[in-house]
């Protein structure tokens, strides 16, 4: 029976799956749109009453919503920039460039992953108060310029990489930089939409640091702004479903749109299982 079935048998057990995860974006999709009286009943309404604009009209009225989304699309959009082109870099010349202690070096940055973040927050803070950093939107993308993790990624990419197709454009009389410009990154597509979707998901959803470092409310990020929401005897639960709605469609459609190179990525530079 389940070989006459017009899909992988794999879909009967992925499918509920994917509504359970999906299951909470739609519930709060759906609080966006619900009146106050919906969202404090008890037991809570799954469906509301009625549809209404209330969440989204305070949102931008009544808060810098647009000012925080504004900071939060800079932030992510140097820090994907920069992490394209320093892990890149970076990630080509650990797998191509023979030089002393490359190897050395790589394992000092991916030891650097196992470090928590919670334990350089100090150094850092005092580090960016130092270099006048503090309070500003660079305290935001600075941390995010470049990163071991992306740095891991490309170079494992590269390392899958015929090294024939490099010694082919030499032969034409390519520099190094020539070499990695017109060969190696037209066919690193997929490892590069990978470490954006990384990236953008990170430097978008950080909240953690931000909060340490940015105290000027003009200077918020989307996710910090939200957090302002949320009180210890009252949160206003429409503006911050509201607020999450209009914070997350963005991540969303990054992550759909790059997803066919994502799943490349995965095949061709050993990250899976």
């Amino acid at each position: 029976m389940l070989r006459r079935l017009p899909f992988s048998p794999w879909h009967l057990l992925l499918m509920p799956l994917a509504l359970l995860f999906a299951l909470p974006l739609v519930q709060m999709v759906l609080t966006a749109f619900m009146p106050d009286g919906d969202i404090n009943r008890f037991p809570p309404r799954l469906i509301p009453s009625r549809l209404q604009l209330d969440g989204f009209v305070g949102l931008f009225t009544e808060s810098q919503a647009l000012r925080w989304l504004l900071n939060t699309v800079i932030v992510a959009a140097i820090a994907v920039l920069a992490q394209l082109v320093l892990c890149s870099m970076a990630g080509y010349g650990f797998a191509r460039l023979k030089f002393f202690g490359r190897n050395a070096g790589f394992m000092m940055i991916l030891a650097t992953i196992m470090i928590p973040a919670q334990l350089l927050m100090i150094p850092t803070y005092v580090m960016f108060s130092r270099l006048g950093l503090i309070d500003t939107l660079a305290a935001a993308f600075v941390p995010w310029l470049a990163s071991a993790f992306g740095i891991f990624l490309m170079r494992q990419f590269f390392l899958s990489l015929p090294a024939e197709l490099e010694d082919a454009a030499r032969i034409d009389g390519c520099s190094t930089f020539g070499v990695f410009w017109r060969v190696v990154l037209p066919l690193a597509r997929p490892a590069l939409a990978t470490l954006t979707v990384f990236t953008l998901l990170g430097s978008w959803n950080d909240l953690i640091w931000p909060l340490v470092a940015i105290s000027d409310e003009s200077l918020y990020t989307m996710q910090l702004g939200l957090a302002n929401f949320q009180g210890t005897r009252h949160t206003q639960w429409s503006l911050l479903m509201a607020g999450n709605v209009v914070a997350t469609m963005p991540l969303i459609i990054a992550f759909v749109l790059a997803q066919r190179q994502f799943v490349a990525t995965m095949t061709f530079s050993g990250l899976k299982g």
